[in-house]
């Protein structure tokens, strides 16, 4: 055989697997092609599982393939986060981040179960939102000064629930205490509902709930509105003071975002903020964020990233005030 007719069917070999290798070259060419599992590391019911539900309906129509909840509460959202980590890096397994497991954690557990920069790969930020600060119906308090009053007259005899140790919530009444001079016991939940529930019930005074969570049970006359935690009032509910009217500089703003187990290709982390980004940039996302009081704010992973590292300086500062610590 002549070199023309070599080169000829080398021609032919490379036409027919080029477009394979090419395939193979690019991991996101075909993904997603299975069910994505998206950990939420907290119980249902909670402004995450209230956003992460919004965000999986809208994945499953992008790509025809099923994004699914898990909810893997505990330990201040750290058990589902560790999962994550430790969660084969093949795009399959997406975990929910908050500013509990990504900007607190890291500074208020004596040992974390995995390395909130290394070990993830972030993906977009989803949403953020003040939390509010809700009492029991008959609790008599109605303003920030009048609660100010009711905890300095009887120190230690009330208590604020949260959705876990470490959790904004957690720091939001942590902070409460350290700019008020006052004292109320902590109680920690496995997720933002039950804490809800049991302030509803009377068993708990109050929580400084996820806008998400307590803003419809508020609305709703199940709870008593008393604040929020940003520092101007909040565009779903402006009839609501902040408690920065009263305590200035009271700011405490919670978020959630996705990400996936470090080691993941680029390719499939930008493929999925991309569709994140189209789908917050609807009338439907936007309006559903916003009817539990959450804002979209979509993030590359590369301003992700950089938020993250960005909050957990924020935080720090408040944590070691508070003197709030978990071994």
């Amino acid at each position: 055989m002549n070199f023309k007719g070599i080169f000829a069917i080398a021609s032919a070999a490379a036409t027919l697997v080029l477009p394979g290798a090419s395939l193979a070259q690019d991991p996101a060419a075909n993904w997603p092609n299975k069910t994505v599992r998206l950990i939420i590391p907290f119980s249902p019911g909670g402004s995450t599982d209230f956003q992460g539900r919004i965000l999986c309906d809208h994945m499953s129509r992008a790509f025809g393939q099923s994004f699914v909840i898990d909810h893997k509460p505990g330990a201040g959202s750290n058990l589902g986060v560790a999962e994550l980590a430790r969660s084969a890096p093949d795009g399959y397994t997406l975990g929910w981040i908050t500013v509990a497991s990504h900007a607190i954690n890291p500074t208020l557990y004596a040992k974390m179960p995995f390395d909130h920069v290394k070990d993830f790969a972030p993906v977009s930020m989803v949403g953020t939102f003040p939390n509010l600060l809700v009492v029991n119906n008959s609790f008599p308090v109605k303003t920030i000064p009048e609660l100010i009053a009711v905890l300095k007259k009887d120190p230690g005899k009330y208590s604020f629930a949260s959705s876990g140790q470490g959790t904004s919530l957690h720091l939001s009444g942590e902070m409460f205490k350290v700019m008020t001079g006052t004292n109320m016991l902590h109680i920690p939940y496995k997720g933002g509902g039950p804490a809800l529930g049991d302030v509803m019930g009377g068993v708990v005074q109050m929580t400084f709930g996820n806008m998400p969570t307590v803003l419809a049970q508020a609305k709703g006359g199940k709870v008593r509105a008393v604040a929020v935690t940003s520092l101007e009032r909040w565009f779903t509910a402006p009839e609501i003071p902040t408690i920065a009217e009263t305590l200035p500089g009271f700011v405490a703003m919670s978020w959630h975002g996705v990400a996936f187990p470090a080691g993941t290709p680029l390719a499939i982390v930008e493929k999925l903020a991309a569709a994140i980004h189209r789908a917050l940039a609807t009338a439907d996302m936007k309006d559903r964020l916003a009817s539990g009081g959450s804002m979209a704010l979509p993030m590359s992973p590369q301003q992700f990233a950089a938020y993250i590292r960005e909050d957990t300086d924020r935080w720090a500062p408040v944590i070691k005030a508070s003197g709030a610590k978990v071994e």
